[in-house]
């Protein structure tokens, strides 16, 4: 049934052995953590939108195989008593299939504070790509976008907080732009977007389409980006909201002064209308996915390393420098050697620490290819794991 609080109560009427699933072929984190005990326990659990623990682990109940599937460690909406796990403050709002007022996800923080605080520049932090004839592919995405999955609320028209978007043409100066709905887009409209690189297709996956998040697509869905096409909001794509920084080119600094003002920008408006952006100082920021616990922050940039990517100590450098690689485009793949370059950590290190080891990462690689194409060894630059 579609979540509510009238499902729950009447699933109550069985006992919890009676409703406690089968997971005796199912081979995912959900299956192995989940015990009859903590189901009794939390059955009848629900936030104020009736969101339950049967929606939180419809995904792995759903994907018996998958590794992918939601723990419910989300169980951290219902630790029990004297567990270390903080609840978020504002139980269910943020990443359940509810019906549930939109909650905008977690930010990365507000823009360059003080120094010495988490958001704080650090000196190094410059431009990431070397000067022309490098081996470095201008990206069509740097930036910093959110990469979730999961359960999504069911979309809700304006006035509700979705309608606060209605201020984003408010915003001026680099940040003056527009909001496209996707039911609402020409053709023309949508194949400019999708040129651009901009436009996210519906979800697919039976891990996304079992949590709900494809539920009354594309209703409630919609890009919103500045006259420059440099800055993004992504609008109930997986998250609620989705925030990207970017540009052609090697400015890594410039790409994360503007998601770090912009983004202040747009939380400024939703916390004046009573929907801040959730977080805890235990968890850090709450996203759809519980991977992306505490920054929630990917950045990074596309690079090309034809001989490095086939080096044998390539995969060993990336995890030693604390980053993960993908394909560009939104493929898996590389296509011609060009690589997603990206910080691996969410937790651990503050949204600059994380921009930073892109940037020196990235740098070192591009030295090590150019080495490379000079048939000179790298073994002397395979860097120590940070």
């Amino acid at each position: 049934m579609p979540f509510s609080n009238t499902h729950n109560k009447y699933k109550l009427k069985y006992s919890a052995e009676e409703e406690f699933p089968d997971l005796s072929k199912h081979n995912n984190h959900m299956a192995k953590v989940l015990t009859p005990a903590i189901y009794q326990r939390l059955r009848d659990k629900e936030t104020p939108s009736g969101f339950t623990l049967d929606d939180v682990i419809q995904t792995g109940v759903d994907n018996p195989g998958s590794p992918m599937a939601p723990l419910p460690a989300l169980g951290s909406l219902w630790p029990p008593a004297g567990s270390p796990v903080a609840p978020p403050p504002a139980l269910g709002s943020p990443w359940s299939p509810t019906g549930s007022p939109m909650v905008p996800p977690p930010s990365s923080g507000p823009p360059w504070p003080t120094t010495g605080s988490p958001m704080a520049p650090l000196p190094a932090l410059g431009s990431l790509w070397p000067p022309a004839g490098s081996p470095v592919a201008p990206p069509p995405a740097l930036g910093s976008p959110w990469p979730p999955m999961g359960a999504m609320v069911a979309p809700q028209p304006a006035p509700g907080p979705l309608g606060h978007l209605r201020a984003l043409p408010s915003l001026e100066g680099e940040f003056k732009g527009r909001y496209y709905p996707l039911k609402a887009m020409t053709e023309a409209e949508q194949q400019q977007l999708i040129d651009d690189h901009f436009l996210f297709d519906k979800p697919v996956s039976p891990l996304l389409l079992a949590s709900g998040m494809a539920r009354d697509w594309p209703d409630a869905r919609g890009i919103w980006h500045n006259d420059n096409k440099t800055f993004l909001v992504w609008v109930n794509e997986e998250d609620h909201l989705r925030v990207i920084s970017m540009e052609k080119g090697g400015n890594m600094k410039e790409v994360f002064r503007r998601f770090c003002v912009g983004l202040k920008k747009i939380e400024e408006i939703f916390s004046k209308a009573g929907h801040p952006f959730m977080w805890t100082e235990h968890l850090g920021y709450i996203l759809t996915c519980p991977s992306n616990l505490g920054t929630g922050l990917r950045g990074g940039g596309h690079v090309r390393l034809p001989k490095l990517s086939q080096h044998p100590q390539f995969e060993a450098a990336l995890g030693r420098l604390r980053l993960q690689k993908r394909g560009t485009a939104s493929s898996p793949a590389a296509v011609g050697a060009v690589f997603d370059i990206s910080n691996a950590d969410r937790l651990g290190f503050s949204e600059v620490e994380q921009v930073q080891m892109v940037v020196d990462g990235v740098k070192l690689m591009v030295e090590m290819e150019k080495k490379l194409e000079q048939n000179q060894p790298i073994d002397d630059m395979i860097p120590a794991q940070k």
